[in-house]
């Protein structure tokens, strides 16, 4: 599959989706944006910023969502522009697709509307690359009729499937590794999203809470079992930000993690899946 200015697929070296969770100020994003370019740049691993504008689902009403479809996406325009680097952002209504698709490269569907048919079409005929999220209720193999709904609203080769964590009894999610395999039967190029799984969704009460020590656990593994790319949000300061900071893995530890993550895929694509072969 193209995506943006490079071929994602399991037989190419991993891609690299990240950024700060929710835009908190055009200051913030460049600080992110500007470390993760010259990190990327200097690894040779294919980039995507990723900020959201807004996030409806917050745990509890008074948290805070972001500072709006306006300014959220003059800013990721800035960073395009300034920075030459591809963005993502979340979409959650049908009726924001057009407008957000004419500023991003790539669009994202929240994991709880999956489901959600002629939200996924409207997404889907945007002519952009989605990254579909698995929602945390759903099966792997289920995301077949997802991925069919959505490439035949698109008519493209244009979708990715998300894995997440799934509800594992109250306020907390399990990563299953075999997930990741069996995504790949959609014939779409998988990502697996290494802070949201180590989120506890709802878990703080008013807010989520997250287990941060655990997320290059799971990167590694899901390296490992063979993925095409890797979504992390990641901020500067994670005890300050004003969402999901208990699950973002520090900007500041980030080179260190991916280079570890370089040489496990290295290893791993070198001769192939042998479960594929």
């Amino acid at each position: 599959m193209k995506l943006c200015h490079f071929e994602a697929g399991i037989n190419h070296p991993f891609f690299l989706i990240a950024g700060p969770c929710v835009i908190e100020s055009r200051e913030l994003v460049f600080e992110v944006a500007g470390q993760l370019k010259e990190i990327t740049h200097e690894l040779e691993i294919p980039f995507i910023f990723k900020a959201s504008y807004d996030k409806a689902n917050r745990s509890s009403g008074s948290s805070f969502r972001g500072i709006g479809q306006d300014k959220g996406l003059s800013i990721l325009a800035d960073v395009k522009k300034e920075l030459g680097i591809p963005v993502l952002t979340d979409v959650h209504e049908s009726a924001d697709v057009k407008e957000v698709a004419s500023v991003v490269d790539v669009l994202q569907t929240p994991a709880f509307l999956c489901r959600q048919t002629d939200f996924i079409e409207a997404v889907a005929k945007s002519g952009k690359p989605v990254n579909i999220k698995k929602g945390q209720f759903l099966a792997p193999h289920d995301m077949k009729n997802v991925v069919e709904k959505a490439k035949k609203a698109s008519g493209q080769d244009n979708i990715m499937v998300c894995e997440r964590g799934v509800s594992f009894g109250y306020n907390n999610l399990v990563s299953d590794m075999r997930s990741l395999s069996i995504m790949r039967e959609t014939n779409c190029p998988v990502v697996f999203d290494a802070t949201h799984s180590v989120q506890l969704p709802g878990g703080l009460g008013s807010a989520s809470g997250g287990q941060r020590e655990f997320v290059p656990v799971l990167a590694r593994a899901a390296i490992a079992a063979g993925i095409s790319g890797i979504f992390m949000e990641t901020h500067p300061r994670p005890a300050q930000a004003l969402s999901d900071g208990p699950n973002a893995w520090p900007l500041g530890q980030m080179r260190e993690l991916l280079e570890t993550l370089l040489e496990i895929d290295v290893i791993v694509k070198k001769q192939g899946l042998i479960e594929i072969q």
